[in-house]
């Protein structure tokens, strides 16, 4: 009667521990969000009025941007992503918005324009090496490259001769 006793107590106590661990496994699984950049208000972009407000209002509404343009006449960009990230991955940009704020040469609002996720252009980033100006060199000649060349004739750091007199 004990050991059947003792086999129940042990068997409930497996469950209980594996009922209090589950979920703590499992929250290891969830997903991170993360929203990075200008976090978009819809009442203050739709505050902004073409012809109306000028740099100083924008900023004083939206705060500083970005970005802006550093060509032409002068834009704000207002950058917004959200990324998720799950366990052991890269994360991955679930939304991502861009509020252009553009303005005339007088510094007034001329358009007020958004872009979304449907205007993203995915690029795929060269992998090869950056190829370097001069002589293509490997890593036994950078390492050996300049015995002998240190103090050798022309160099300075010789005695005497020098125009100072010495």
């Amino acid at each position: 009667m004990a050991t059947n006793r003792s086999e129940k107590t042990v068997s409930v106590l497996k469950i209980a521990a594996f009922a209090a661990l589950t979920p703590m496994l499992l929250a290891g699984c969830t997903s991170i969000k993360d929203r990075r950049g200008y976090v978009m208000d819809q009442a203050l972009t739709t505050a902004i009025t073409p012809g109306l407000d000028n740099r100083q209002s924008v900023e004083g509404t939206l705060g500083q941007p970005s970005f802006a343009s550093q060509f032409g006449d002068p834009v704000y960009y207002y950058v917004s992503s959200t990324t998720e990230q799950r366990v052991f991955g890269q994360p991955e940009i679930e939304g991502h918005e861009v509020l252009k704020v553009a303005f005339d040469a007088a510094g007034n609002v001329s358009s007020v324009t958004t872009a979304g996720m449907d205007d993203v252009r995915d690029i795929n980033p060269d992998g090869d090496k950056t190829p370097t100006l001069g002589r293509d060199r490997g890593f036994l000649e950078d390492l050996f490259g300049n015995i002998g060349a240190v103090g050798a004739g022309g160099m300075g750091g010789g005695v005497g001769g020098g125009t100072n007199g010495s």
